[in-house]
């Protein structure tokens, strides 16, 4: 074998032992990568998970154009992980939480499992739920601070994921003031993720999101407006009444 055939040959086995360490890497990164999203959304491979659709309002059987598209996307997540999904009317999801990792969209007006979420993990927020048209129609009430919605320019929604323990699934909410806010939500979790995974760890979180106008930009522009997490878990007290006698 002369010098150049062996050069060569040198030269073809390293290019193949670096394109073989390449690929390890790769392919530990990518296993690494998928193992702490599978651990956020509590979704290890072949688990299933529960997708909690509401109803639009007025319309029997029916789901919004916008809760579909969230649908969507939470779909798009569920199957990057390994995991399969449910999907369940809200008025039929008659289990507890923990064993399978929930996925609720709507507001608590068009989705009784929403409700029942807010009333028992989050009882710091309360949704105005008044069918009447006026400036407090659907606003949030969080702690002491409230948010109003003005169609179409600036609209709110709550993202949060809530765990009853540390071997509990989570479930996840999208809790927003109209459907198109919820569909916001679910893009934001998806483009996010990794990013809440390494400030909340595995833990519970309510987020605040702000959707800016929509009637223009849809559900692309989003804005963190805060991390609401300690005011939601908190019950608000309620006001007491006291009389003191006449002197």
């Amino acid at each position: 074998m002369t010098d150049d055939v062996r050069n060569i040959v040198l030269g073809v086995v390293a290019a193949g032992i670096s394109a073989t360490i390449g690929w390890l890497a790769r392919t530990y990164l990518w296993r690494r990568r998928l193992r702490r999203k599978q651990g956020f959304f509590g979704l290890p491979g072949n688990s299933e998970s529960l997708l909690v659709v509401n109803r639009e309002a007025g319309r029997d059987g029916s789901v919004h154009r916008f809760d579909v598209f969230a649908l969507l996307e939470l779909s798009a997540l569920i199957k990057d992980c390994g995991a399969n999904a449910q999907i369940v009317w809200h008025d039929t999801a008659q289990q507890g939480f923990g064993e399978r990792t929930e996925f609720c969209v709507g507001g608590p007006v068009s989705n009784r499992r929403m409700a029942a979420h807010l009333h028992s993990m989050l009882p710091g927020v309360k949704v105005n739920t008044d069918p009447e048209p006026g400036p407090d129609q659907g606003a949030f009430q969080i702690g002491s601070e409230r948010y109003r919605m003005e169609p179409g320019a600036a609209e709110y929604v709550l993202l949060a994921r809530l765990t009853a323990g540390e071997d509990a699934r989570p479930v996840f909410l999208f809790c927003g003031q109209r459907a198109i806010t919820n569909q916001a939500a679910t893009r934001y979790l998806a483009r996010h993720h990794e990013k809440l995974a390494r400030k909340h760890g595995n833990g519970s979180f309510c987020l605040l999101l702000k959707v800016v106008n929509s009637q223009a930009y849809g559900p692309d522009v989003v804005e963190l407006v805060a991390d609401v997490t300690r005011a939601a878990q908190s019950a608000v007290p309620q006001a007491r009444s006291s009389h003191r006698a006449a002197g």
